[in-house]
């Protein structure tokens, strides 16, 4: 039978009764605010901060709020399995860790800690390229566990094929590449900190251990640092990529290929033309265009133009196990959670982010089995209603 993970709850009720509570709250949309008095205002601004005004990221809440589960009733749901099929892996529930750079700033444990837990609990960690840990550390960490690779793609090609056949080395199943960060955009609550990690060689693991990276330098990274970090930022990004691009990466990667931040059909069809494997509807979690549309607002029709051919999943604005529910109905096969995560890491290290996975997957089954149905597939559409339509 498979597991329930809904059985997390009797744990922290049994637990309990010897005078035992959770170390951090279950309602896990109170993590940020424990988080913005716990940490210094640079590394939360740099987490919890948005493009613009915050408009996106208030966009994409309140696109989930919106829609509400119209529950089922009398309908065997007894056993429930949460298992999905995603990129020709066996998932245990639809769930994977987002790629979020930089989580040195968050706790000095930083990627393996989050990427144990992810193990530990069988969902797929995605590493950032911009990570503090070079990924032949994390991958260490994670031993036989399910690991995606996630890159910035960069302007110089021999740094990216480096980083790919490393990535692949290294155990990394899946490959995902971020889109939407051609340029870093504005975003006033790091501007307002002059707070960017990667200017003091933060998040820079991957590149100051790469060679094809070091042969680019006139000296060793710890003899002219500030060299170093000039070179990173001058190769980091290249708003110049286009779709014909992509054959460079298919040539240099043999596993699947997922395009995130996908948030218009007509990018969902040219993926799919371009022999690509998946999308990720995203927004970057409102941290690159302010004003633009909300995460699950774009969903439907991003998986109706995906119409099988690719795996759709889902990031921006997730926080809840309803949340990943709502992202099943309108078309997700999986979703990503990025900031709840990194909040759990702040807070409590590994522990903290097994936390937040655990409360996710048991209020997903719950919310799942209450409203009727017994897999991730068994929500539709026709499960939600949307206020004010």
């Amino acid at each position: 039978m498979a597991k329930h993970w809904a059985d997390f709850q009797y744990e922290i009720y049994l637990n309990g009764m010897t005078g035992a509570v959770p170390r951090l709250p279950t309602d896990l949309t109170r993590l940020e605010e424990l988080t913005e008095r716990r940490l210094g205002p640079g590394p939360v601004g740099y987490v919890a901060g948005s493009a613009g005004n915050g408009s996106t990221a208030a966009a994409n809440r309140a696109a989930l709020e919106r829609r509400r589960i119209v529950p089922r009733m009398l309908r065997d749901v007894h056993d429930r399995d949460l298992s999905v099929r995603v990129l020709g892996r066996e998932l245990p529930a639809p769930l994977a860790l987002a790629p979020v750079g930089v989580l040195s700033i968050m706790h000095p444990d930083a990627e393996p800690a989050a990427a144990r837990a992810a193990a530990a609990q069988g969902v797929p960690f995605v590493l950032s390229s911009a990570s503090s840990t070079p990924m032949e550390q994390v991958a260490e960490a994670m031993g036989e566990a399910e690991r995606w690779f996630q890159l910035y793609w960069s302007k110089d090609r021999e740094v990216t094929r480096s980083f790919l056949g490393r990535a692949k080395a290294a155990g990394f199943t899946a490959l995902f590449v971020t889109l939407d960060t051609p340029l870093l955009a504005w975003r006033p609550r790091d501007l307002d900190q002059a707070y960017l990690p990667f200017l003091h060689g933060v998040g820079t693991a991957n590149y100051f251990t790469d060679p094809a990276f070091l042969a680019g330098l006139a000296k060793p990274v710890h003899e002219d640092p500030n060299a170093a970090v000039a070179h990173f930022v001058g190769m980091f990004a290249d708003p110049a990529k286009t779709w014909p691009d992509l054959e460079f990466l298919r040539e240099n990667w043999d596993g699947p290929i997922v395009l995130k931040g996908v948030l218009h059909p007509d990018d969902a069809r040219r993926a799919a033309q371009a022999g690509m494997d998946g999308v990720v509807v995203s927004n970057h979690g409102g941290r690159q265009v302010a004003g633009s549309v909300a995460a699950a607002d774009a969903l439907p029709r991003v998986a109706e133009a995906a119409d099988g051919r690719l795996a759709v999943l889902f990031d921006s604005g997730i926080r809840t196990g309803d949340d990943i529910f709502k992202a099943l109905a309108l078309g997700a096969d999986t979703v990503l959670v990025g900031r709840p995560y990194a909040y759990g890491l702040g807070l409590d290290g590994q522990a903290g982010v097994e936390h937040v996975i655990r409360c996710l997957l048991a209020e997903l089954d719950l919310t799942l089995a209450l409203s009727g149905h017994r897999t991730p597939a068994g929500p539709g559409r026709d499960d939600l209603v949307e206020e004010g339509a």
